[in-house]
């Protein structure tokens, strides 16, 4: 019997949280700053978000290799700092980490996860891109009977592969998937994703938004398609987010909003009004941080970059030495600091930084 959702985790994975995707603080020297590491959590977990994803591309996928031996670690240091953080909560953090590599890799990797005290596995199918939907949807069996999964649309531009429909369909019907991260930056894709789980039934499967492209966008509009005499209408309910690692506190109160904007039989049309606006804003923001003008090659690189002035990072370390910001990045970052500054949460990390860092 695969293990399930606590039903206190359960509930808070599909009422909607913040899930920041934690990054990998290191040293110049490029190995774990275990100090600052821990210091991310801890702001995470102050800002308000609903859990954390450990593992996962914005911790970057090389700590897998054995020559970093970072996987385990990593994830170790994470699951003891969110044991902190639920012992000062009435509400448990979600737990949720990184799962890639062909199926035996990915088997051992949620055993990992499971034996560490996870709650799912954010699978990424890039190792099984070439194979067919009845391959790739038996690989994803095999681990959701080690872990709960949370199913992972990936874009392209950064080696996602493309599903289809009528792969979304069949993996809705996995009795052990929990929610799916839909991030391919493309409404076509998108809207196959939330019509095969409409389609499947499971008011039970929550949707997050990895759409860095279209956040708000994806919290407040509300898919509706028709299944038989019925329309049936989902929206995602939250979102597991590499942008969301930085500006954190303000993220919280973004999804609060949305949560505002869409609850009720009659939605705020004047805060609807203005979350429109504002998303045209963390596009732009996104556009820096996640360096789109040059394919995304500076994405992890950015948001070190944010961090580092606040002061979390030391530096914008990344294991590759040949990875950074590209040129411009850095002074898209400034402009988008200095147009939006109430996306920012500097007050808020100055405040407690300090605390973080120390213990």
């Amino acid at each position: 019997m695969p293990p399930s959702l606590p039903p206190e985790v359960r509930d808070r994975l599909r009422s909607g949280a913040v899930i920041p995707a934690m990054p990998l603080a290191l040293t110049a020297g490029r190995r774990l700053d275990e100090r600052r590491q821990r210091a991310l959590c801890r702001y995470y977990a102050a800002a308000g978000s609903g859990g954390l994803a450990v593992g996962v591309h914005t911790t970057q996928f090389a700590i897998r290799e054995s020559k970093y031996g970072l996987f385990q670690p990593v994830l170790a240091l994470a699951a003891e700092e969110m044991d902190r953080a639920d012992a000062r909560s009435r509400q448990p953090l979600i737990r949720v980490g990184g799962v890639c590599g062909p199926t035996n890799q990915a088997v051992t990797e949620a055993t990992i996860l499971r034996d560490l005290g996870y709650h799912a596995g954010l699978l990424s199918l890039s190792a099984v891109a070439g194979d067919d939907d009845q391959a790739k949807l038996a690989h994803c069996r095999a681990v959701a009977e080690v872990l709960p999964l949370v199913g992972f649309y990936l874009q392209r531009a950064v080696g996602g592969p493309d599903h289809s429909f009528h792969f979304w369909r069949s993996f809705a019907e996995i009795e052990n998937v929990v929610a799916i991260k839909v991030a391919p930056f493309d409404r076509y894709r998108t809207l196959d994703v939330v019509r095969a789980v409409v389609e499947s039934g499971r008011d039970d499967l929550a949707l997050y938004t990895g759409n860095d492209d279209a956040i708000v966008h994806d919290l407040i509009s509300p898919y509706r398609f028709p299944v038989g005499s019925e329309w049936v209408e989902r929206r995602f309910v939250g979102g597991l987010l590499g942008h969301w690692a930085v500006w954190t506190k303000k993220a919280v109160e973004l999804l609060e909003a949305c949560h505002a904007a869409t609850s009720g039989d009659r939605p705020s049309t004047d805060l609807t009004i203005a979350l429109l606006r504002q998303s045209a804003h963390v596009t732009d923001a996104n556009a820096a941080f996640f360096d789109a003008a040059n394919g995304f090659a500076g994405c992890i690189a950015g948001l070190h970059e944010i961090l580092r002035r606040q002061g979390l990072l030391e530096g914008i370390w990344c294991l590759d030495p040949d990875e950074g910001l590209s040129p411009g990045q850095r002074e898209e970052i400034d402009r988008v600091t200095r147009s939006y500054p109430d996306l920012n949460d500097d007050a808020f990390v100055a405040e407690h930084r300090d605390d973080w860092l120390s213990g």
